[in-house]
């Protein structure tokens, strides 16, 4: 008898840890999960999510008689207290027991309404509701951290009283339940005078089948909150390395302004016409992806204002596959390649030259070429030009960020021949491609 009162209580840890697992495969409940301050309409929509678990195995054992093991109850309306406060623990209480109820077990509503409201309380006792998260059943731990100068004794206190709770709550069940079998369930041993051990067992499980729900659901707390910090993270760099770019920018076309203005002052506002149209654009635009289509707008305002400068010695070809203008591509992608064409590649050319730029579409990958007919890399500057300067390193950077290990970025260049550059992103298509 004492082995078969064992076995249902091991089989009592691996439902409730089933139970939880199958709730936190929910995105709805796992932001739920996330929220510490909630209003009513969440307080209800976490007390249904629980309840409906929880309750579905109070309406099994009580329907079949049998399957003694999925009744969880009482650990059901006290966790939805933890999680909720008060509204949710009552709430929650209440409908786990219905069932219960029908099944002319009387004294279960009372019972587990007192324990979803003890849930609510305890978690407001909380020196800090992430002390709930981190409730332990071991509670020597617990009791030297009451004695050590180094740890917080409030918060040790209240992991005893949440150990001391529990108990006390699965205590008064066994005991109601012996009093009167036929109005409240409980696994209680099933003869009479149970050894020691069986009642030692049963409040140990209830410690466990509280604890367990707490570790699981806050593993996926935290690994939703490890997602988020990644995503910060992201747009956090990305913010950063744009900001590097286009002061970059605005500040190299600004010193072709000011060696304008005494020589050739119609030019000099004819390149500041176009700068402000740039800037126009940038200040519109905050998102990290464009379509191709508008980069290549802006490469064009760009380079007019190269040219005005330059004149005929700086020609541009485009051979860009009409497919591909609608593919997003991470804004500010091409600019700083273009205009390292100009500043180190054709610039100290006497006779100027040439950049070409391309984009094609394989195999769902999309294909971008920006070539010049300069004077080249040096070999030597050649093998750290992703890790050094501003312009070809930072795209490298944002597109590992943006990408990961899923693109490709080659440059070949020899000198006095000029340099190729091609990157390979994943295609991406806009919004508005999509739905035509």
């Amino acid at each position: 008898m004492l082995e078969q009162h064992l076995v249902v209580l091991l089989i009592r840890l691996g439902v409730v840890a089933s139970l939880a697992s199958i709730l936190v495969r929910s995105n709805a409940f796992k932001r739920m999960l996330l929220r510490e301050q909630r209003t009513l309409n969440q307080r209800v929509l976490l007390s249904l999510s629980l309840s409906s678990i929880f309750g579905a195995g109070v309406a099994v054992r009580v329907v079949t008689h049998a399957y003694n093991a999925v009744d969880l109850g009482l650990e059901g309306s006290l966790l939805s207290g933890l999680l909720g406060g008060y509204v949710t623990g009552l709430f929650s209480g209440g409908l786990i027991s219905l069932p219960a109820v029908f099944g002319r077990e009387y004294l279960t509503l009372p019972l587990l309404v007192g324990v979803g409201a003890l849930g609510g309380l305890l978690r407001d006792s909380a020196p800090d509701t992430e002390e709930v998260w981190r409730f332990s059943p071991i509670f020597d731990l617990s009791l030297l951290r009451m004695f050590s100068p180094k740890h917080d004794h409030f918060r040790a206190a209240f992991q005893i009283i949440f150990l001391l709770a529990v108990v006390s709550v699965e205590f008064l069940r066994l005991t109601v339940g012996q009093l009167f079998p036929k109005s409240l369930f409980s696994l209680n041993p099933g003869w009479p005078h149970p050894h020691p051990l069986n009642v030692v067992a049963s409040h140990v499980t209830a410690l466990f089948a509280v604890m367990l729900p707490l570790k699981i659901w806050n593993n996926a707390r935290n690994e939703k909150k490890l997602e988020e910090q990644n995503r910060l993270l992201m747009q956090a760099r990305l913010d950063a390395l744009s900001r590097q770019i286009n002061p970059h920018f605005l500040f190299n076309t600004l010193n072709s302004v000011s060696s304008l203005i005494r020589t050739n002052p119609a030019q000099a506002r004819a390149v500041v016409y176009k700068l402000s149209s740039i800037l126009r654009r940038l200040l519109r635009k905050h998102e990290s992806f464009n379509p191709l289509g508008e980069e290549l707008d802006f490469i064009s305002d760009y380079l007019s204002i190269e040219m005005v400068r330059f004149g005929d010695k700086l020609r541009f070809e485009k051979e860009v596959e009409p497919a591909t203008l609608d593919r997003l591509v991470p804004s500010m992608l091409l600019q700083p390649l273009i205009e390292n064409c100009v500043r180190h590649g054709l610039s100290s050319k006497v006779d100027g030259g040439m950049i070409r730029l391309g984009s094609k579409l394989k195999d769902g990958r999309l294909l971008l070429l920006v070539e010049d007919d300069g004077v080249g890399i040096p070999e030597a500057k050649l093998a750290t030009l992703l890790e050094q300067g501003i312009g070809v390193s930072n795209v490298n950077e944002r597109l590992k960020v943006l990408f990961g290990g899923d693109y490709k970025m080659w440059i070949d260049s020899r000198p006095g021949q000029g340099t190729r550059i091609e990157i390979e992103i994943p295609e991406l298509q806009s919004s508005l491609a999509a739905v035509s």
